[in-house]
This record gives structure tokens, sequence and C-alpha cells, in this order.
């Protein structure tokens, strides 16, 4: 069973089990029993979610410090064009997604509502595991780390972190992914428990056909920027990048789709060294098809839930900017941008364990669609460097 059906099962047993703890007759010899179960789903939610939060700096300090000391390789200015673009692609994906959620968010999640933590049933007991370190602290470590690693070319401090990166990648596929459908079936029969969630899931429907809208209004921006400097057709090279963009879909991770993506890439006309080096370099850099997902979903989850106030812009900046630093080289596995991502969501949003619940819920209900964003736009990141490499060489 494909990891969205299981998360999808989760929530209808969540959501089952909740929804009849809180319409069943409290006289009824039924309540102790769904009741029960509800504490039961609440107290696994607490044990899994201790652990994914214990994951996160993990993630972070491995995949930034590997993925950062592995570009520093490379002929300097294509690498640092590809770089810039990649960044400012992403960055421009994630404002382009602010800008929009904050007009559409507030209306759409109107009337939405999602209990506080703490309301309602408790698990039998709380279970929290410490994380090794705060995420700025291993935000800052993965950096330093990273450029000492690039500029003194330690081989043996390069392949630690590689080997630790294969770790954390190991654990989050084998551990942390199959065990989210019983944290997500948690969340939602605490939610359901409380009556709130068929209005949630009303409006969560709509923020995710936004995001994917999003996803495609921002290929076409890509694509237009790239078809101005080589002179081509954007509509066509879109067009061309259509099997790319499916079997991202199917696969769900940019890694596994690269094959794919250099053969679209190298028929838009895309000279064969530049795809070559950009599409693997994007796979693991570029992600704004991820970002715009992340923004627009943490926009939405901030509307519904009490007590959050909307951010402003420039606060929202200081996260799109780190979002875009703390993807580089998520795991190739479902549901990798969002892990790495929900360190910056609690640091710079307040995000709580609940709120970020409900983004990796949201998220991963889309990811095939983020993922084909991602790889679509590497096609046109591609474009931009083949284009500024032609003048270069003049």
């Amino acid at each position: 069973m494909k990891l969205l059906l299981k998360l999808i099962a989760g929530i209808v047993v969540g959501i089952g089990i909740g929804a009849l703890y809180y319409g069943v007759d409290a006289s009824g010899g039924m309540e102790s029993v769904l009741a029960f179960l509800v504490r039961l789903l609440l107290t696994l939610e607490s044990i899994l979610g201790s652990f994914i939060f214990f994951m996160i700096p993990l993630i972070i300090l491995f995949f930034i410090a590997n993925g950062i000391s592995k570009i520093g390789t490379g002929s300097g200015k294509v690498v640092g064009a590809t770089l810039g673009t990649a960044y400012i692609s992403t960055l421009g994906a994630g404002i382009l997604a602010y800008l929009v959620a904050m007009m559409v968010m507030p209306r759409i999640t109107d009337g939405g509502n999602v209990p506080e933590e703490g309301a309602g049933l408790e698990p039998f007991f709380e279970f929290e595991i410490a994380p090794l370190m705060d995420i700025l602290t291993a935000l800052v470590l993965a950096f330093a780390f990273g450029i000492v690693i690039t500029i003194t070319r330690s081989e043996l401090m390069q392949k630690w972190f590689e080997e630790g990166k294969n770790i954390v990648e190991f654990l989050i596929e084998k551990v942390v992914i199959p065990i989210l459908p019983f944290y997500i079936a948690g969340v939602f029969a605490g939610m359901a428990s409380q009556g709130t969630v068929f209005d949630t899931l009303a409006v969560f429907g709509v923020v995710l056909l936004v995001a994917i809208l999003l996803h495609w209004v921002w290929i076409t921006i890509q694509y237009t920027i790239a078809g101005a400097l080589l002179g081509k057709n954007p509509f066509k090279m879109i067009k061309t990048m259509m099997p790319a963009y499916f079997t991202a879909l199917g696969t769900m991770s940019s890694a596994a789709t690269i094959p794919v993506t250099l053969r679209q890439t190298k028929e838009n006309g895309i000279r064969n060294r530049i795809a070559d080096f950009v599409i693997p370099l994007c796979a693991n850099i570029h992600l704004s098809g991820s970002t715009i997902t992340i923004v627009s979903c943490s926009i939405a989850v901030m509307s519904v839930l009490p007590d959050y106030e909307l951010p402003g812009f420039f606060t929202m900046l200081g996260t799109i900017m780190l979002l875009g630093v703390v993807m580089i080289a998520a795991p190739g596995v479902p549901g990798g941008a969002i892990m790495a991502a929900s360190g910056v969501l609690m640091t710079n949003l307040g995000f709580t364990e609940a709120a970020v619940a409900f983004m990796i819920a949201l998220y991963m209900a889309q990811d095939s669609f983020g993922t084909a964003a991602n790889i679509t736009g590497d096609g046109a990141v591609s474009g931009v460097i083949d284009a500024y490499e032609r003048k270069l060489n003049r």
C-alpha cells in the first residue's frame, strides 16, 4: 500500500474513532470503550511525535552539512550561478505563495476550527525524548562543518557526514515514514473527539487546491524567463517536461526522477554538459514547489489554529530564506522536505507539535505534486544556466 493510502487510512481511522466518541450517548457503555481507544491513539501520537521531533535536528545537521560539503566542487562561476538561480527561484516561489496565501487563506479558513492543545481527552501518559540539540544549534553546526569541509577538503569528515546522512535517511525511510499514519491517526482522533474535524478537512481541501494551482503559476513564470533568455517558446518547453512531471507524481522523489528529467531537459535543447551538471544538483537544492506548499499550508494552519497571529512580510521572508537553506539535500524519500522544514516552522513561526502535525498531514497529501513542481522547475533553471554560460564564453 502506498504511503498516501496509508496516511488516508490513518486519517479515516482517527476520525472514525474520534467522531464515534464525540457522538456517543454519555450514559451508554460504549463511551468508556471509545474513550479508551481515543486515549490510546493520543498516547501513540505522544510517543511517535516525540521520536519524530527528536530526529529533526539530526536531519538538519547531517543533510545540510553533507549537502554544503559536496556543493563546493565544480567550475566556480557555473556552480555559483546555479546555486544563486535555484535559491532565487525558491525564494521567489515562497514570496508568491505568501502574498497569495495572505489574501486567500484567511477567507477560505473562516469558520474552520481546531481545538487547542490540552483540551478534551488526554493520553495515558506523556512520553518525551529530548533532542540532542535545538534547531538553531543544528543549523549553525551544519553550516560551520559544511563550509569548513569544503575549504579544507577533509575527506574523512565528508565521509563521516555522508555516512551520518545515510543513517538518518535510513531511519526516516524505515522508521519515521512508516509510523506517520499512526501519528496522524492520533492527531485526527483528538480533533474529531471534540467535534471540529469536518470543518477543518473542508478548509484544508481548498488549501491544497490553491497550493497546486500556485505550483503551475510558478512553473509558467520559470519557463517564461528561461524561454526569453533562450529564445524558445516557454509552453513548448513545459510540454516537453511533462514526462518528468508525471514520473515525479509516481515516484514522489526528485532523485528517482533524475534520469527522466535529464532526458527531457536535453530534448529542450539544453547542452548535455549543462544539463548533466545542473539537474542532479538542483534535485537536491531547488525546492520551489515544496516551498510553495509549506508557505501556503503554514498560513492556512495559522489561520485555523487559535492563538496564532498571521506573520508580517519580513517575518515570513526570513522564514522562507531559512526554508531555502534547511531543505538543501532533503532526503530522497517522501516527506523529506517537511521533516527538514519543521524546525524552522517551530523556531520562526512558533509552531507547536499539533501545528506541525497538521503541516505534515497537509504536506504529505500533496507531496507528489510538490516534487513534480520541483523537478519541472529544474529544467527551467538549466535553461537559465545554459543561457548564462553561453554569454560567459562569448
